[in-house]
């Protein structure tokens, strides 16, 4: 039976559930994937929680990513065939047993590459790969600071860095998750016992990283800014300080957003500085996300990246997959099995 998984309001995960669903057609320019795996982001969590801009209305199905076959094509579609294995970048929508994607946002998948790891792709490793390359020119020489290293987009930064041959990588992660970060490349940072900030400032003799990825806002977003160097980029790719348990509290969400840095930009100016907010679902240029996604299969096919897929959940038990991810127990990617 085709199912979809459908976000019913916001709240806690109980507000999450699956529900039939009609297998729909496809439109011109449109295929239709019979879907295999769809990746479950932590945005997914902020969208359940009412955290998350742009969302769907209530009841609404996620899901930024998918991977499977294809299974109908729409009026004019030439490039791909029935049976054809793909993974697509979804704008919403992706965690259901069929989808339809436009042939701009699909892209084949070599047979070298699993449809599991394929599906870890799209979202995780286009974020680090937009920050770190697309807008951040990173280069070897540079230093990069992570925070949540252990997670989807924290693991595909860390395996980007050492793809461009970086070598200065600090990442915060619990400190269970320390040997992760160590085995590529970073000096761990105790995100729960240490002060990043601290650390950083001493171990860069207070010039500052070049590269800071925070996917946690409020106040962390303020103290990521202070140990930025001359000419660094700060990116902003998520909110998790609004939402510290799985339960929904607008009063945590507001002292979060209140405690976000306001930026100056005379300041940012004057110290040769850059903030960059981050969010690939709304991203218009269809080109270079299809370059970003294409050079990223090239590096999994030659094996400079190596996707983490910490667990993959039946769609049936979509509730403990959000559960399992706000306890931060994944190290990289969780993904749907449909």
């Amino acid at each position: 039976m085709a199912e979809r998984v459908v976000i019913t309001k916001a709240g806690g995960v109980s507000c999450i559930t699956t529900q039939p669903m009609e297998v729909p057609e496809p439109g011109p320019g449109q295929v239709r994937i019979k879907v295999a795996f769809a990746g479950i982001n932590f945005a997914d969590l902020l969208m359940r929680l009412g955290f998350y801009q742009p969302r769907p209305a209530y009841p609404f199905t996620p899901g930024y990513e998918v991977s499977g076959t294809v299974d109908a094509l729409g009026e004019g579609v030439t490039a791909f065939n029935i049976g054809q294995r793909v993974v697509a970048a979804m704008r919403n929508g992706g965690q259901a047993s069929f989808v339809l994607s436009e042939v701009h946002r699909t892209i084949p998948v070599p047979d070298e590459i699993s449809l599991e790891t394929a599906a870890s792709t799209p979202v995780t490793y286009m974020t680090a790969h937009h920050m770190l390359h697309h807008l951040g020119n990173m280069k070897s020489k540079d230093s990069v600071l992570i925070h949540g290293g252990a997670g989807g987009v924290g693991t595909a930064a860390l395996q980007l860095c050492q793809w461009a041959g970086v070598e200065r990588i600090w990442s915060t992660s619990s400190r269970g998750k320390h040997e992760v970060l160590r085995s590529y490349g970073a000096r761990p940072i105790d995100r729960h016992k240490e002060d990043f900030v601290k650390i950083i400032r001493q171990e860069t003799e207070q010039r500052g990283v070049d590269h800071i990825l925070d996917p946690i806002g409020g106040e962390h977003l303020k103290r990521s800014l202070s140990v930025l160097a001359e000419g660094g980029k700060l990116y902003s790719y998520g909110f998790s300080a609004a939402a510290p348990t799985s339960k929904r509290s607008l009063l945590k969400a507001l002292m979060a957003f209140r405690k976000a840095p306001r930026f100056d930009p005379l300041k940012l100016m004057t110290r040769n500085r850059g903030v960059f907010g981050v969010h690939m679902g709304t991203w218009q240029d269809e080109d270079v996300m299809t370059e970003q996604l294409t050079r990223i299969l090239d590096g999994i096919q030659s094996g400079a990246l190596n996707p983490v897929i910490d667990q993959i959940f039946d769609a049936s038990e979509v509730q403990a997959a959000h559960q399992h991810i706000h306890d931060a127990k994944n190290i990289g990617k969780v993904l749907l099995r449909f």
